[in-house]
């Protein structure tokens, strides 16, 4: 009968809200610090990203990274492979795994667009926000999990108040760039804030939304009801026999 209760009730969409906490990537030397705020609803995700103290009048590409195989946090020291002092985007997949999501200002937000550096935000102090991205259900999955990280690329090593080669070279992603366009910057796993789920998969709000816990409590209540009549309904059958 409980089984039967729950068999009616609409199908429930996740939903949620993350926030992930920009710090610098250990050994790169960033000064700056930063947040990501990111919501979800099913697999459409609304985002808010800022950030300050990095290179001045340069571009900082920014990603949600995740990979099944990742360890799923911001890299540490140990990350540095070749023993070079500094590490490299590459050198933190262990860590947080490949792009997942672009979080470019404009156009696509797809890994294809994780070098677009004409579409992200430019500067020391950056802020903007954009709605309706669309991912994959594997992403979707991980930023409800708290597994997402994000990333913000761009480190002025040498302090010439440019990305130049100098001496780290160029880029491990792509050796038409300087290496310090790319290097991780600042660093944050995205932690779960709010999670809750929704009849028809809308978004939360008010008496229409219905979190988990409260779900669980729903169902566990329905199978008190049902044990307890069947109890009452034992004890009626022995009494009239």
């Amino acid at each position: 009968m409980a089984a039967l209760m729950l068999a009616g009730a609409p199908a429930l969409a996740a939903t949620g809200e993350s926030m992930a906490d920009l710090q610098p990537v250990p050994l790169n030397g960033a000064p700056g610090s930063g947040s990501a705020m990111i919501e979800m609803d099913g697999t459409t995700l609304h985002f808010t990203l800022a950030y300050q103290g990095l290179l001045a009048d340069a571009p900082h590409a920014a990603h949600i990274h995740d990979a099944e195989d990742a360890r799923n946090m911001c890299p540490t020291a140990e990350d540095d492979a070749d023993g070079s002092g500094f590490l490299t985007t590459t050198e933190g997949v262990p860590a947080y795994g490949g792009i997942k999501v672009s979080l470019t200002t404009e156009g696509d937000t797809s890994p294809d667009s994780g070098l677009a550096v004409d579409r992200f935000g430019v500067g020391d102090d950056v802020s903007y926000s954009r709605a309706d991205v669309e991912v994959d259900q594997e992403t979707a999955d991980a930023l409800a999990d708290g597994e997402a990280v994000v990333v913000v690329h761009g480190v002025d090593y040498d302090g010439s108040g440019a990305y130049d080669e100098g001496d780290r070279g160029a880029s491990d992603l792509d050796p038409s760039l300087p290496g310090e366009a790319t290097d991780p910057a600042l660093c944050g796993v995205a932690q779960v804030s709010q999670m809750g789920e929704t009849p028809g998969g809308g978004v939360g709000t008010g008496e229409a939304s219905l979190g988990g816990q409260n779900l669980a409590l729903a169902a566990t209540g329905g199978v008190v009801l049902v044990g307890g009549a069947l109890i009452l309904m034992r004890r009626r059958s022995a009494e009239q026999s």
